[in-house]
């Protein structure tokens, strides 16, 4: 700080207003001014940890979630010109202070959702949040680069860099801490920090912050206002809703070419406005002058690159296995470095000149992409995972501010610094828009990926042991040998039980096709800790689902052939019932035959007897004997019979008391399968983890080859930017 305050201010920005002719406090500007950076830095590195636990707590998907982010980069876009330019026109400490109140309303708001529960509380939180945003980094940034000479420039706009390489350090791990220390529920601790903060530079600022402007007074272009904003939502909006692995299918979307549609018409609109406005909030000639437009196209591409930065978390978290919520001290390493290399950045243009050093923040950053696309995520290890954050973060360090800042500086008129910032930060804020929706495009293929390969490697379903069914199976099979039951049972057999006893835990599989919302965005939001977990709930919870069902639907057949067993049974008993009136009828017949018969061979025992008498008692107790042998013979088939069918229905009854068994025995059967397919799973846990975790690799590996091919284009296009050039004052 007193290496900063002996640097010579610049004329234009020695007076103070209010305070004619006395020289800025500079040790006050530069603590105010960095100390919004810092807010607005922390910001970002404080809730990208908790990203996730949002999510969830909020009941969104990951798709939905990532508005947090996107929500904010829109409103942040749309509001850096109109911020810049008002800052030209009613001062930088005005614009600044106005931000700073709103960054802190917004933080607060985003707090109150955790206790409303609603997702849109915190996406309107997030948008006042922005409001204030794009009023601080453009303009904080102005400041530093008008007020120190050239010669120290970069240095200056090297503590930009640099304050918010540290403020990611704090934030990330900040925000670590505060969810290890107040819990994972306690997310809304991590937005009222800056509450205090934006407080402390409010009260500080209305007194030590000079109000420097630029030497314009046109009035301000309200008409090309709405129309640049209304232009920057259009496109980003309908950017952000492309889905790039359908974009036939999305682009035609009601989501995406109706705002694309919009941004082309209103294009020219702008453009009738912006060349008849005196002081247009979009100065036209950025896009025109050679060294602007190759620093706006590198600052997209940097926006692109940066968004690399959001995901380091879970990358992080997926590399190493450790649960969502801790990777923001990972953060801190690719902070750290950033951190370091602002400022280097900043010494090093001041000798070197910006170009050379933003190429080396490219190589560095290539090559820190490349260590991690094919090393850190082949093989994942503490060491491997610091040495490529470490490589990216010095890398970033070197293009994300400092060295665009100058160059987009040294090549504006001063007097449009404000709204030459605010251009550049618009553009960077359109990189970070269209990046996340790759990005996230690759994490979701690749969690479609594992959900996939995780359902393809589940474990067969344990089917339930059901004792009563074998033992039913056994006295089905004895029926069937028996004579007088074949008969009946000629139209009939055992039902398959097997047909029933389907797999329920494996409805839906592990793709989430047919899941409840909830499982669906447990499975979406799980992590390589907890994906077996998952997996075990939505097997169990499925499991839970049908099992009741499929239990109903046998129970109710058994049921049914208990009460046909109980027709049968009493029809049975009817039938023997009257075999044994028949046995006692034909007992009586036949006593009374065997009378007779008596009678006839004692009348034949006479000697006296005449042998024509002889003759016809013979012949009578022949037809008895006929008569008696025959009801004899009825009278053993009815009492085999009868036996037979006693046999019966005592089996029938054995096979009904088993079936009433299975019945009560149902129930608890498949709550032990249930448990016993439970714990097949979690024999494979590190079979599943390394599925995941394989399968998360491949989305994070091509989204830092988007980095990476990001880098190289950008390094393409630099050859294009020849010298620091000034452009024409009416540019």
């Amino acid at each position: 700080m007193s290496q900063i305050s002996t640097i010579a201010v610049p004329q234009a920005a020695a007076g103070s207003p209010g305070i004619p002719g006395r020289r800025p406090r500079l040790g006050w500007i530069l603590t105010l001014y960095l100390l919004g950076i810092f807010m607005g830095a922390i910001d970002t590195g404080i809730v990208t940890p908790a990203r996730t636990l949002i999510q969830s707590a909020l009941n969104v998907d990951g798709q939905t979630g990532i508005w947090l982010i996107t929500i904010y980069t829109l409103a942040y876009a749309a509001i850096i010109p109109i911020s810049g330019k008002l800052a030209d026109r009613y001062g930088r400490k005005v614009v600044y202070l106005v931000s700073i109140a709103l960054f802190g309303a917004g933080s607060l708001i985003c707090a109150m959702s955790a206790s409303t529960g609603l997702f849109g509380v915190i996406l309107a939180g997030r948008v006042v949040q922005a409001l204030g945003g794009g009023g601080i980094i453009p303009v904080a940034t102005a400041e530093f680069g008008t007020t120190f000479p050239e010669k120290r420039r970069g240095l200056a706009l090297g503590l930009v860099g640099g304050v918010y390489g540290i403020a990611n350090i704090v934030g990330s791990s900040a925000g670590s801490a505060i969810l290890d220390l107040f819990g994972k529920s306690r997310w809304d601790i991590l937005f009222l920090v800056n509450v205090p903060i934006s407080l402390a530079v409010l009260a500080f600022g209305l007194f030590f912050l000079p109000n420097n402007r630029g030497e314009k007074s046109a009035p301000i272009d309200w008409a090309g206002i709405p129309v640049l904003a209304l232009m920057i939502l259009s496109l980003l909006y309908g950017l952000r809703n492309i889905d790039f692995f359908k974009f036939g299918t999305s682009i035609v979307s009601d989501k995406v070419y109706p705002f694309l549609l919009a941004f082309v018409l209103l294009l020219p609109v702008l453009l009738l406005i912006e060349r008849r406005a005196k002081d247009p909030v979009l100065t036209l000639g950025f896009f025109t002058q050679r060294e602007t437009l190759v620093t706006l196209v590198l600052s997209f591409l940097v926006g692109v690159m940066m968004m690399g930065m959001v995901f380091v978390p879970q990358l992080s978290e997926n590399a190493l296995h450790i649960a969502s919520g801790s990777g923001g001290y990972f953060v801190a390493v690719l902070g750290l470095f950033a951190g370091l290399s602002g400022p280097l950045s900043g010494t090093l243009i001041d000798r070197f000149g910006a170009k050379r050093v933003i190429g080396i923040g490219f190589l560095v950053t290539f090559l820190g992409s490349l260590y991690l696309i094919f090393y850190t995520l082949s093989f994942p290890s503490l060491v491997a995972v610091l040495v490529a954050l470490a490589l990216v973060g010095l890398g970033l360090g070197f293009t994300m501010g400092t060295p665009l800042n100058y160059m987009m500086l040294g090549s504006a008129p001063k007097e449009r610094s404000n709204s030459a910032l605010a251009t550049l930060s618009l553009v960077r804020s359109i990189g970070t828009a269209i990046a996340p929706a790759i990005m996230v495009g690759f994490l979701a293929n690749a969690g479609l990926s594992a959900s996939t390969a995780l359902t393809d490697r589940m474990p067969p379903v344990q089917l339930p042991t059901l004792v009563n069914y074998v033992r039913l199976q056994t006295q089905y099979a004895e029926l069937e040998k028996d004579p007088v039951m074949a008969a009946r049972m000629a139209d009939s057999s055992l039902p398959d039980l097997s047909a029933y006893l389907t797999a329920p835990a494996d409805s839906g599989g592990m793709t989430g096709g047919a899941l409840p919302a909830d499982l669906k965005e447990k499975l979406q939001n799980a992590d390589v800790t907890n994906i077996v977990d998952v997996m075990k709930e939505i097997a169990g919870r499925m499991y839970d689902q049908n099992t009741p069902a499929v239990v109903v639907k046998i129970q109710s057949g058994l049921s049914m052939g208990i009460a046909g067993i109980d027709g049968a049974l009493a029809d049975m008993k009817t039938q023997a019932a009257k075999m044994g009136d028949g046995i006692a009828g034909l007992d009586t017949a036949l006593a009374g035959m065997k009378s007779a018969l008596d009678g006839f061979d004692a009348a034949l025992g006479s000697p006296a007897l005449p042998p024509a008498q002889r003759a016809a008692i013979e012949a009578q107790r022949g037809g008895v004997q006929a008569s008696y042998d025959k009801a004899t013979t009825d009278r053993a088939g009815l009492v085999a019979g009868k036996s037979g069918i006693e046999s019966a229905i005592v089996k029938l009854a054995d096979v009904q008391s088993t079936m009433q068994a299975l019945v009560a025995e149902l129930p608890g059967a498949f709550a032990d399968a249930r448990t016993a397919y439970l714990a097949s799973i979690e024999g494979k846990r590190v079979e599943f983890e390394k599925i995941f975790q394989d399968s998360l690799d491949v989305g994070f590996r091509n989204m830092y080859l988007l980095v990476a091919a990001a880098t190289v284009l950008a390094f393409l296009v630099l050859l294009f930017y020849r010298s620091k050039k000034k452009a024409p004052a009416g540019a």
